[in-house]
């Protein structure tokens, strides 16, 4: 059996947002007990990740990291269509995934206890995101 639907996050500009209660939902609502959820973010400038949800310190210091390694406005950057933010969000995307795929088990998906799954919005400025979730299994 295969299931997908589609919803929409609109962020608060560069940030993490946990959408670990979203997924499980809709895998929920998949009816499918074992297999796997495949979770897309249609977009250039944000991506996913399975991270730690007790301390938010993590993630806070993850963008620490990559201010540091992908600073904003860097002058070697040609693309800045859209701000000095536009190419270095390109970049953490590509150094990041757009995607991530996770166990379901028992009709959820199946991380461990400290695992959240989040969306990294890599723009300075509030954006609507849209994430595709595909179930597949039995």
């Amino acid at each position: 059996m295969i299931f997908q639907q589609q919803f929409d996050i609109t962020t608060s500009g560069r940030s993490t947002t946990n959408i670990t209660d979203q997924i499980q939902q809709l895998v929920a609502q998949s009816g499918i007990e074992i297999g796997t959820c495949h979770v897309f973010v249609q977009h250039t400038s944000a991506s996913l990740m399975l991270c730690e949800n007790a301390d938010p310190d993590v993630r806070r210091d993850l963008e620490t990291y990559m201010q540091h390694i992908v600073p904003d406005g860097d002058p070697m950057f040609l693309h800045q269509d859209e701000g000095p933010d536009d190419m270095s969000a390109h970049i953490r995307t590509v150094l990041t995934k757009p995607d991530l795929t996770m166990p379901v088990a028992n009709g959820q998906c199946d991380l461990g206890i400290w695992q959240g799954v989040y969306l990294w919005e890599h723009r300075t400025h509030r954006h609507n995101r849209r994430l595709i979730v595909t179930v597949m299994g039995e």
